[in-house]
């Protein structure tokens, strides 16, 4: 049995990764785990403030499946070196191996149209503004990571691009 994968997918909210993750779990046959289903799931069924717990769920259904031989794609924001660094202990602890990508769109305004014109696929999710999403804390990198640049892409050429650069990741490791 081949080791499993977790692909950490990351960026600010309007970037595309929910998308690209989706397609990307289907290309791949991988379980999928998006932090907003988790987290809103957690605030309609316990009715408090989520903070952490959303994460550390997730990071528990990673690990059941990575240890099942399941490779997984996880779709948060991840937005700071701590929860990076909690995604690759899940791969690490489960004898998988991991692929951070950021997923990014470097046009301002392709990324704040994206952002504005969106609708929640998550029921009762509300979806943060375009204020929001660039007042969010998101810490810069330090390890290595592919980035995805989605602006002026459509999600199919996007999708082909990531996986040219997975296969090239894989290539290097």
């Amino acid at each position: 049995m081949k080791s499993a994968t977790l692909y950490i997918l990351s960026g600010l909210p309007g970037a595309g990764k929910s998308t690209l993750a989706q397609t990307l779990s289907t290309e791949l046959n991988c379980a999928y785990l998006r932090i907003d289903t988790i987290e809103q799931a957690i605030r309609d069924l316990c009715g408090f403030k989520v903070e952490g717990e959303g994460y550390r769920l997730a990071y528990r259904i990673a690990a059941d499946n990575l240890n099942s031989g399941i490779s997984v794609i996880s779709d948060s924001c991840n937005p700071i070196e701590l929860t990076r660094a909690e995604w690759r202990e899940v791969a690490i602890d489960s004898g998988a191996s991991f692929i951070d990508i950021e997923v990014i769109c470097s046009d301002k305004d392709e990324h704040r149209t994206r952002v504005e014109k969106r609708s929640s696929t998550v029921p009762g999710l509300k979806l943060p503004t375009w204020e929001q999403v660039m007042n969010r804390d998101y810490h810069p990198w330090d390890s290595n990571r592919i980035v995805l640049d989605t602006a002026g892409k459509s999600t199919a050429e996007s999708l082909q691009e990531l996986i040219l650069l997975i296969k090239k990741w894989h290539e290097i490791i």
